[in-house]
């Protein structure tokens, strides 16, 4: 293969039991057959980089019904041992309640692995790995992606595992809920969940008008 060519790569992240994980599908073509790797592949002519992202997540994985945003475009010259290929990587989140994945296409299986300690991913999918990770804990701080990682509905606690899920690290509790109180943008509900031997939890919804009113006054800080 001569010719430059384009294709998408398809990141997408969820939290389970306070574990961060990436959708990956083993390759079942050369080349690295066998190897983990993002949902992706060449875009089709006329055809649109949203409209291949989606397809070839459809195709790989099953999952169709999802929010994509475009990530980074990766070209580095020998990044594919096919030829000259151009990666618009895609960043996709996911929160409670999607239907599983089921491989299909030319993967041979797919699995939500540990993205802190992935397998050994083909291409250049690790160094994508790693500017994701980075993009998401960026976007911890001044957006509402780790509110997008949770049900509608969710504890305190489900938001701390979220955020320590996604930072690598355990934050304190009582700090955590302090800054939260102080931003404002959770607001108690009069519903509870069941948290194992604990008494039940108080749900909380977050309130993105309220975040944007922050966001525009320049008053969110880190966790």
């Amino acid at each position: 293969m001569n010719e430059l060519r384009v294709a998408v790569d398809v990141v997408i992240f969820r939290v389970r039991q306070g574990l961060l994980q990436v959708l990956l599908v083993k390759r079942g073509l050369a080349p690295f057959e066998g190897r983990w790797a993002f949902p992706g592949g060449f875009v089709l002519k006329d055809e649109s980089l949203d409209a291949a992202a989606l397809r070839e997540l459809r195709e790989e994985t099953g999952v169709g019904d999802v929010y994509l945003e475009q990530l980074y475009t990766f070209g580095e010259p020998r990044r594919d041992p096919r030829g000259r290929v151009i990666s618009v990587s895609y960043f996709a989140l996911f929160s409670g309640g999607e239907p599983e994945a089921k491989a299909g296409s030319d993967a041979a299986e797919v699995e939500w692995a540990a993205a802190y300690k992935p397998p050994l991913l083909a291409f250049d999918h690790r160094a994508i790995l790693d500017y994701a990770l980075q993009r998401l804990r960026w976007k911890l701080e001044w957006t509402t992606v780790g509110f997008k990682l949770l049900p509608k509905k969710f504890t305190l606690t489900e938001l701390q595992k979220v955020y320590e899920a996604i930072l690598g690290r355990q934050l304190d509790k009582r700090n955590f809920r302090r800054k939260v109180a102080l931003l404002g943008v959770v607001e108690p509900l009069d519903e509870h969940r069941q948290e194992g031997i604990q008494r039940p939890a108080r749900l909380h919804s977050f309130s993105a008008r309220k975040f944007e009113r922050l966001k525009d006054r320049g008053l969110l800080f880190p966790f």
